[in-house]
Protein backbone atom coordinates (compact mmCIF):
# COMPACT_ATOMS: atom_id res chain seq x y z
CA UNK A 1 0.00 0.00 0.00
CA UNK A 2 1.36 3.36 -1.45
CA UNK A 3 1.02 5.91 1.61
CA UNK A 4 3.18 8.64 0.25
CA UNK A 5 2.13 11.87 0.94
CA UNK A 6 1.69 14.36 -1.42
CA UNK A 7 3.68 17.18 0.13
CA UNK A 8 6.45 14.70 -1.28
CA UNK A 9 4.50 14.35 -4.89
CA UNK A 10 4.39 17.83 -5.05
CA UNK A 11 5.40 21.20 -3.62
CA UNK A 12 2.23 23.00 -5.12
CA UNK A 13 0.21 20.88 -2.59
CA UNK A 14 1.68 21.92 0.19
CA UNK A 15 0.11 25.61 0.52
CA UNK A 16 -3.11 24.73 -1.87
CA UNK A 17 -6.75 25.04 -0.98
CA UNK A 18 -8.52 21.72 -2.00
CA UNK A 19 -9.92 24.01 -4.43
CA UNK A 20 -6.59 24.06 -6.04
CA UNK A 21 -5.88 20.46 -5.91
CA UNK A 22 -7.52 17.82 -8.08
CA UNK A 23 -6.85 14.60 -7.01
CA UNK A 24 -9.10 11.27 -7.71
CA UNK A 25 -9.54 8.24 -6.23
CA UNK A 26 -8.92 5.13 -8.19
CA UNK A 27 -9.35 2.26 -5.75
CA UNK A 28 -10.76 1.27 -2.45
CA UNK A 29 -9.19 -1.53 -0.08
CA UNK A 30 -11.46 -3.62 2.57
CA UNK A 31 -8.83 -5.33 4.91
CA UNK A 32 -11.38 -7.46 7.64
CA UNK A 33 -9.26 -8.43 10.61
CA UNK A 34 -9.53 -11.06 13.24
CA UNK A 35 -7.50 -11.63 16.39
CA UNK A 36 -6.77 -15.51 15.95
CA UNK A 37 -8.12 -16.05 19.63
CA UNK A 38 -11.21 -14.15 19.58
CA UNK A 39 -14.07 -14.69 22.79
CA UNK A 40 -17.16 -14.79 21.39
CA UNK A 41 -18.39 -14.49 24.94
CA UNK A 42 -16.41 -10.94 25.95
CA UNK A 43 -18.22 -7.50 25.69
CA UNK A 44 -15.23 -6.18 23.66
CA UNK A 45 -15.71 -4.79 20.15
CA UNK A 46 -11.47 -4.35 19.90
CA UNK A 47 -11.13 -8.37 18.55
CA UNK A 48 -12.20 -7.28 14.85
CA UNK A 49 -11.93 -4.70 12.79
CA UNK A 50 -12.52 -3.16 9.10
CA UNK A 51 -9.80 -0.93 7.67
CA UNK A 52 -10.32 0.93 4.73
CA UNK A 53 -7.50 2.04 2.79
CA UNK A 54 -8.82 4.66 -0.28
CA UNK A 55 -5.83 5.04 -2.91
CA UNK A 56 -5.62 8.19 -5.43
CA UNK A 57 -3.86 9.00 -8.55
CA UNK A 58 -1.47 10.95 -7.21
CA UNK A 59 0.07 7.99 -4.71
CA UNK A 60 -2.00 9.26 -1.72
CA UNK A 61 -3.48 6.98 0.31
CA UNK A 62 -6.13 7.33 2.96
CA UNK A 63 -6.96 5.06 6.15
CA UNK A 64 -9.81 4.65 8.64
CA UNK A 65 -11.70 2.45 10.59
CA UNK A 66 -14.61 1.61 11.98
CA UNK A 67 -16.71 0.10 15.13
CA UNK A 68 -18.86 -2.57 14.13
CA UNK A 69 -19.35 -5.93 12.26
CA UNK A 70 -16.62 -5.54 9.51
CA UNK A 71 -17.97 -7.93 7.16
CA UNK A 72 -21.56 -6.17 6.51
CA UNK A 73 -19.61 -2.60 6.66
CA UNK A 74 -17.67 -4.01 4.26
CA UNK A 75 -20.57 -5.80 2.26
CA UNK A 76 -22.11 -1.48 2.51
CA UNK A 77 -19.04 -0.59 0.26
CA UNK A 78 -18.59 -3.26 -2.56
CA UNK A 79 -22.28 -4.40 -3.09
CA UNK A 80 -23.54 -2.90 -6.10
CA UNK A 81 -26.91 -0.69 -6.48
CA UNK A 82 -29.12 -0.68 -9.80
CA UNK A 83 -30.77 2.70 -8.85
CA UNK A 84 -30.28 6.29 -7.72
CA UNK A 85 -32.00 5.78 -4.29
CA UNK A 86 -29.87 2.47 -3.41
CA UNK A 87 -26.20 2.78 -4.29
CA UNK A 88 -23.32 0.96 -2.83
CA UNK A 89 -20.66 3.18 -1.80
CA UNK A 90 -17.53 2.38 -3.41
CA UNK A 91 -19.36 2.82 -7.01
CA UNK A 92 -20.25 6.37 -5.91
CA UNK A 93 -16.32 6.53 -4.66
CA UNK A 94 -14.39 5.79 -7.63
CA UNK A 95 -13.32 9.08 -9.62
CA UNK A 96 -14.84 11.38 -6.97
CA UNK A 97 -12.40 14.35 -5.82
CA UNK A 98 -10.98 12.90 -1.85
CA UNK A 99 -10.50 16.81 -0.83
CA UNK A 100 -14.06 17.87 -1.10
CA UNK A 101 -15.04 15.31 2.39
CA UNK A 102 -18.10 16.73 3.21
CA UNK A 103 -19.79 17.13 -0.07
CA UNK A 104 -18.90 13.19 -0.80
CA UNK A 105 -20.56 12.34 2.50
CA UNK A 106 -23.46 14.39 1.22
CA UNK A 107 -23.19 12.55 -2.18
CA UNK A 108 -23.37 8.80 -0.27
CA UNK A 109 -25.61 9.75 2.12
CA UNK A 110 -28.37 11.01 -0.52
CA UNK A 111 -27.42 8.18 -2.50
CA UNK A 112 -27.89 5.29 -0.34
CA UNK A 113 -30.67 7.06 1.95
CA UNK A 114 -33.07 3.20 0.59
CA UNK A 115 -30.47 1.31 1.73
CA UNK A 116 -29.40 2.77 5.13
CA UNK A 117 -29.08 5.86 6.91
CA UNK A 118 -28.17 3.92 9.98
CA UNK A 119 -26.59 1.32 10.93
CA UNK A 120 -23.29 -0.33 9.36
CA UNK A 121 -24.19 1.93 6.26
CA UNK A 122 -23.00 4.78 8.17
CA UNK A 123 -20.31 2.98 9.81
CA UNK A 124 -18.26 1.73 7.05
CA UNK A 125 -19.19 5.76 5.89
CA UNK A 126 -17.57 6.48 8.69
CA UNK A 127 -14.65 4.75 7.65
CA UNK A 128 -14.98 6.32 4.61
CA UNK A 129 -14.69 9.78 5.52
CA UNK A 130 -12.32 9.07 8.30
CA UNK A 131 -9.72 8.32 5.18
CA UNK A 132 -10.94 10.84 2.89
CA UNK A 133 -9.47 13.78 5.88
CA UNK A 134 -6.58 12.01 6.34
CA UNK A 135 -6.09 12.21 2.87
CA UNK A 136 -6.72 15.79 2.73
CA UNK A 137 -4.31 16.51 5.21
CA UNK A 138 -1.72 14.56 3.48
CA UNK A 139 -2.34 16.36 0.40
CA UNK A 140 -2.27 19.98 2.11
CA UNK A 141 0.42 19.14 4.86
CA UNK A 142 -1.87 19.63 7.84
CA UNK A 143 -2.89 17.57 10.21
CA UNK A 144 -6.49 17.03 10.06
CA UNK A 145 -7.20 19.20 13.51
CA UNK A 146 -5.84 22.66 11.16
CA UNK A 147 -8.52 21.62 8.95
CA UNK A 148 -11.10 20.97 11.19
CA UNK A 149 -10.74 24.54 12.73
CA UNK A 150 -7.91 24.62 14.41
CA UNK A 151 -6.64 23.91 17.51
CA UNK A 152 -8.88 25.39 20.71
CA UNK A 153 -6.10 23.69 23.35
CA UNK A 154 -2.62 23.47 23.76
CA UNK A 155 -2.46 19.55 24.78
CA UNK A 156 -4.77 16.42 25.06
CA UNK A 157 -5.56 14.43 27.98
CA UNK A 158 -6.16 11.01 27.59
CA UNK A 159 -8.88 8.25 30.15
CA UNK A 160 -7.22 4.98 30.44
CA UNK A 161 -10.45 2.66 29.66
CA UNK A 162 -10.28 -0.62 31.94
CA UNK A 163 -11.87 -3.59 30.81
CA UNK A 164 -10.32 -6.98 33.29
CA UNK A 165 -10.39 -10.23 32.58
CA UNK A 166 -11.99 -12.72 34.79
CA UNK A 167 -14.68 -15.46 34.97
CA UNK A 168 -15.68 -14.66 38.41
CA UNK A 169 -16.45 -11.86 40.43
CA UNK A 170 -13.24 -11.92 42.42
CA UNK A 171 -10.91 -12.28 39.58
CA UNK A 172 -13.15 -9.77 37.66
CA UNK A 173 -12.77 -6.97 40.50
CA UNK A 174 -8.93 -8.01 41.22
CA UNK A 175 -7.73 -7.46 37.80
CA UNK A 176 -10.22 -4.05 37.35
CA UNK A 177 -7.96 -2.83 40.59
CA UNK A 178 -4.39 -4.13 39.21
CA UNK A 179 -5.33 -2.03 36.16
CA UNK A 180 -6.69 1.03 37.67
CA UNK A 181 -3.63 1.12 39.72
CA UNK A 182 -1.36 0.23 36.72
CA UNK A 183 -3.27 3.33 35.10
CA UNK A 184 -2.17 5.82 37.91
CA UNK A 185 1.24 4.70 37.96
CA UNK A 186 1.89 5.05 34.18
CA UNK A 187 0.63 8.61 34.60
CA UNK A 188 -2.87 8.98 33.65
CA UNK A 189 -5.30 11.25 35.73
CA UNK A 190 -8.30 10.23 34.62
CA UNK A 191 -9.82 6.65 34.03
CA UNK A 192 -13.05 4.76 33.26
CA UNK A 193 -13.46 1.46 35.09
CA UNK A 194 -15.70 -1.02 32.73
CA UNK A 195 -18.50 -2.15 35.63
CA UNK A 196 -19.52 -5.24 32.87
CA UNK A 197 -21.22 -7.71 35.26
CA UNK A 198 -24.81 -7.36 34.73
CA UNK A 199 -27.08 -7.04 32.11
CA UNK A 200 -26.94 -8.45 28.46
CA UNK A 201 -23.55 -7.04 27.48
CA UNK A 202 -21.93 -8.51 31.11
CA UNK A 203 -18.35 -9.62 30.94
CA UNK A 204 -17.83 -12.86 29.74
CA UNK A 205 -21.45 -14.02 30.94
CA UNK A 206 -20.83 -12.87 34.70
CA UNK A 207 -24.27 -12.77 36.48
CA UNK A 208 -24.07 -10.44 39.33
CA UNK A 209 -26.87 -7.91 40.99
CA UNK A 210 -26.43 -4.60 42.14
CA UNK A 211 -24.16 -5.11 45.29
CA UNK A 212 -21.71 -5.80 42.67
CA UNK A 213 -22.15 -3.09 40.94
CA UNK A 214 -21.48 -0.39 44.00
CA UNK A 215 -18.89 -2.91 45.30
CA UNK A 216 -16.60 -2.94 42.51
CA UNK A 217 -17.17 1.40 42.35
CA UNK A 218 -16.27 1.51 45.69
CA UNK A 219 -12.74 -0.80 45.49
CA UNK A 220 -11.92 1.48 42.47
CA UNK A 221 -12.61 4.83 43.84
CA UNK A 222 -10.36 3.52 46.75
CA UNK A 223 -7.15 2.05 44.82
CA UNK A 224 -7.47 5.76 42.53
CA UNK A 225 -7.84 7.90 45.46
CA UNK A 226 -10.63 10.71 45.90
CA UNK A 227 -8.17 13.25 43.72
CA UNK A 228 -8.37 10.88 40.29
CA UNK A 229 -11.05 11.56 37.69
CA UNK A 230 -13.03 8.36 37.61
CA UNK A 231 -15.68 7.64 35.40
CA UNK A 232 -18.30 4.12 35.52
CA UNK A 233 -19.25 2.42 32.46
CA UNK A 234 -22.20 -0.22 33.11
CA UNK A 235 -22.98 -1.34 30.00
CA UNK A 236 -26.83 -0.98 29.49
CA UNK A 237 -26.87 -3.14 32.67
CA UNK A 238 -30.58 -1.44 34.09
CA UNK A 239 -33.95 -2.58 32.18
CA UNK A 240 -35.60 0.77 32.83
CA UNK A 241 -34.70 3.91 34.59
CA UNK A 242 -36.63 2.89 37.80
CA UNK A 243 -34.48 -0.23 38.20
CA UNK A 244 -31.56 1.95 37.55
CA UNK A 245 -31.96 4.79 40.26
CA UNK A 246 -31.87 3.18 43.64
CA UNK A 247 -28.37 1.86 42.42
CA UNK A 248 -27.10 5.09 41.18
CA UNK A 249 -28.17 6.80 43.86
CA UNK A 250 -25.54 4.37 46.00
CA UNK A 251 -22.92 5.18 44.09
CA UNK A 252 -23.22 9.35 44.13
CA UNK A 253 -20.62 9.35 47.36
CA UNK A 254 -18.09 7.65 45.23
CA UNK A 255 -18.25 10.73 43.16
CA UNK A 256 -17.58 9.45 39.21
CA UNK A 257 -16.81 12.29 36.72
CA UNK A 258 -20.22 9.89 34.81
CA UNK A 259 -22.09 7.10 34.59
CA UNK A 260 -22.12 5.24 31.07
CA UNK A 261 -25.12 3.86 29.41
CA UNK A 262 -27.03 3.00 32.42
CA UNK A 263 -29.82 1.53 30.78
CA UNK A 264 -31.04 1.17 26.87
CA UNK A 265 -30.10 3.81 24.28
CA UNK A 266 -33.09 3.94 22.97
CA UNK A 267 -34.86 4.54 26.29
CA UNK A 268 -34.77 8.49 25.87
CA UNK A 269 -37.61 9.30 28.66
CA UNK A 270 -35.47 6.71 30.90
CA UNK A 271 -32.56 8.35 30.19
CA UNK A 272 -34.12 12.28 31.15
CA UNK A 273 -35.75 10.48 34.25
CA UNK A 274 -32.58 9.97 35.72
CA UNK A 275 -30.96 13.10 34.73
CA UNK A 276 -33.43 14.73 37.07
CA UNK A 277 -33.41 12.34 40.05
CA UNK A 278 -29.16 11.99 40.32
CA UNK A 279 -26.18 14.09 40.47
CA UNK A 280 -24.11 12.00 38.38
CA UNK A 281 -23.54 13.32 34.57
CA UNK A 282 -25.06 10.93 32.55
CA UNK A 283 -23.10 9.59 29.12
CA UNK A 284 -23.71 7.77 26.31
CA UNK A 285 -23.82 8.04 22.20
CA UNK A 286 -21.29 4.89 21.57
CA UNK A 287 -23.75 3.27 19.18
CA UNK A 288 -25.39 6.56 17.46
CA UNK A 289 -25.36 7.11 13.87
CA UNK A 290 -25.36 10.73 12.38
CA UNK A 291 -25.84 14.10 14.01
CA UNK A 292 -29.46 12.99 13.94
CA UNK A 293 -29.51 10.72 17.03
CA UNK A 294 -27.21 13.02 19.04
CA UNK A 295 -30.00 15.31 18.70
CA UNK A 296 -32.15 13.28 20.08
CA UNK A 297 -29.73 11.88 22.60
CA UNK A 298 -29.54 15.66 24.11
CA UNK A 299 -32.75 17.33 23.64
CA UNK A 300 -35.07 14.37 24.29
CA UNK A 301 -32.76 12.23 26.66
CA UNK A 302 -31.20 15.24 27.95
CA UNK A 303 -27.01 13.42 28.52
CA UNK A 304 -24.78 15.71 29.71
CA UNK A 305 -21.72 13.93 27.87
CA UNK A 306 -22.11 13.24 24.30
CA UNK A 307 -19.63 10.22 23.03
CA UNK A 308 -19.84 10.29 19.72
CA UNK A 309 -17.26 7.25 17.98
CA UNK A 310 -15.33 8.93 14.70
CA UNK A 311 -16.21 5.78 12.84
CA UNK A 312 -19.68 5.53 13.63
CA UNK A 313 -21.37 8.30 13.60
CA UNK A 314 -20.36 8.81 10.08
CA UNK A 315 -16.40 10.43 10.55
CA UNK A 316 -15.11 13.72 10.96
CA UNK A 317 -17.56 15.13 9.00
CA UNK A 318 -20.69 13.88 11.33
CA UNK A 319 -18.54 14.23 14.24
CA UNK A 320 -18.12 17.90 13.86
CA UNK A 321 -21.69 18.63 13.70
CA UNK A 322 -22.27 16.70 17.27
CA UNK A 323 -19.30 18.85 18.84
CA UNK A 324 -21.49 21.81 17.75
CA UNK A 325 -24.65 20.10 19.26
CA UNK A 326 -22.99 19.75 22.38
CA UNK A 327 -21.34 23.33 22.44
CA UNK A 328 -24.64 25.24 21.68
CA UNK A 329 -26.27 23.48 24.99
CA UNK A 330 -23.21 23.10 27.04
CA UNK A 331 -22.78 19.71 27.38
CA UNK A 332 -19.73 17.77 26.67
CA UNK A 333 -17.78 15.86 24.40
CA UNK A 334 -15.90 12.67 25.44
CA UNK A 335 -15.43 10.57 21.93
CA UNK A 336 -15.62 7.00 22.44
CA UNK A 337 -13.12 4.73 21.05
CA UNK A 338 -12.42 0.89 21.67
CA UNK A 339 -10.33 -0.33 18.40
CA UNK A 340 -6.55 0.52 17.52
CA UNK A 341 -4.30 3.22 17.14
CA UNK A 342 -6.40 4.44 13.77
CA UNK A 343 -9.53 5.49 16.32
CA UNK A 344 -7.53 7.22 18.79
CA UNK A 345 -6.05 9.17 16.69
CA UNK A 346 -8.92 10.67 14.81
CA UNK A 347 -10.32 11.17 18.62
CA UNK A 348 -7.28 13.15 19.31
CA UNK A 349 -7.69 15.49 15.99
CA UNK A 350 -11.42 16.00 17.20
CA UNK A 351 -10.35 16.71 21.02
CA UNK A 352 -8.08 19.18 19.39
CA UNK A 353 -10.34 21.30 17.43
CA UNK A 354 -13.30 20.50 20.16
CA UNK A 355 -13.48 23.26 22.80
CA UNK A 356 -16.09 21.30 25.29
CA UNK A 357 -14.06 18.20 24.75
CA UNK A 358 -11.98 17.51 27.80
CA UNK A 359 -10.73 13.95 27.30
CA UNK A 360 -10.68 11.29 25.07
CA UNK A 361 -10.92 7.32 25.73
CA UNK A 362 -7.56 6.25 25.11
CA UNK A 363 -6.95 2.05 25.77
CA UNK A 364 -3.22 2.08 26.69
CA UNK A 365 -1.55 -0.77 24.44
CA UNK A 366 0.42 -2.22 27.13
CA UNK A 367 -3.09 -3.06 29.08
CA UNK A 368 -5.02 -3.97 25.82
CA UNK A 369 -5.56 -7.80 25.37
CA UNK A 370 -6.39 -7.40 21.56
CA UNK A 371 -3.22 -7.53 19.25
CA UNK A 372 -4.83 -5.56 17.17
CA UNK A 373 -4.70 -2.52 19.60
CA UNK A 374 -0.90 -3.34 20.21
CA UNK A 375 0.20 -3.80 16.77
CA UNK A 376 -1.59 -1.63 13.83
CA UNK A 377 -0.40 1.08 14.20
CA UNK A 378 3.22 2.18 14.09
CA UNK A 379 4.28 5.60 15.53
CA UNK A 380 1.38 6.09 17.29
CA UNK A 381 0.15 9.01 19.37
CA UNK A 382 1.85 8.80 23.05
CA UNK A 383 1.11 9.92 26.61
CA UNK A 384 3.78 11.72 28.60
CA UNK A 385 2.90 13.17 31.88
CA UNK A 386 -0.84 12.18 31.49
CA UNK A 387 -1.13 14.23 28.10
CA UNK A 388 -0.93 13.96 24.59
CA UNK A 389 0.88 16.45 22.68
CA UNK A 390 -1.10 17.81 19.59
CA UNK A 391 -0.51 16.30 16.70
CA UNK A 392 2.16 17.43 14.24
CA UNK A 393 2.25 15.00 11.05
CA UNK A 394 -0.18 15.23 7.81
CA UNK A 395 -3.57 13.80 8.51
CA UNK A 396 -4.03 11.84 10.66
CA UNK A 397 -0.34 11.17 11.40
CA UNK A 398 0.30 7.15 11.94
CA UNK A 399 1.43 4.23 9.88
CA UNK A 400 0.46 1.31 9.64
CA UNK A 401 2.09 -1.82 10.51
CA UNK A 402 1.36 -3.57 7.42
CA UNK A 403 2.72 -6.68 8.41
CA UNK A 404 -0.14 -6.55 10.96
CA UNK A 405 -2.64 -6.01 8.39
CA UNK A 406 -1.25 -9.21 6.67
CA UNK A 407 -1.30 -11.13 9.55
CA UNK A 408 -5.10 -10.41 10.71
CA UNK A 409 -5.87 -10.28 7.65
CA UNK A 410 -9.25 -12.89 7.17
CA UNK A 411 -9.38 -14.19 3.68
Amino acid sequence: MNTTTAVEVTADHRASSPRDVKLKITRIDCHVLLVPDYDAKACSSAQDNLVVAIHTDAGITGIGETDTNPWMARECIRARGTHCMGLGLQEMLLGENPLEPERIWRKLYSGSKMNGRRGALICAMGAIDMALWDIKGKALGKPIYELLGGAVKAHIIPYASLLPEGRTLAEYRQGLIAKAWDARKRGFTAAKVEVCVKGPYSHNALSEGDDAIVELVAACRDALGSDFVMMVDVAYCWTDAREALPVIKRLEPYKPFFLETPIDIDDLEGHAFLKEHTSIPLAAGEWQNTHWEFLDLADRGRLDVLQPDVGRVGGFSEALKVCRIAADRNRLIVPHCWKTGIGIAASAHLCAATACCPYIEFLPSELAESVLRRELVRDELVMHDGKIALPSKPGLGIELNHDALRKYAVA
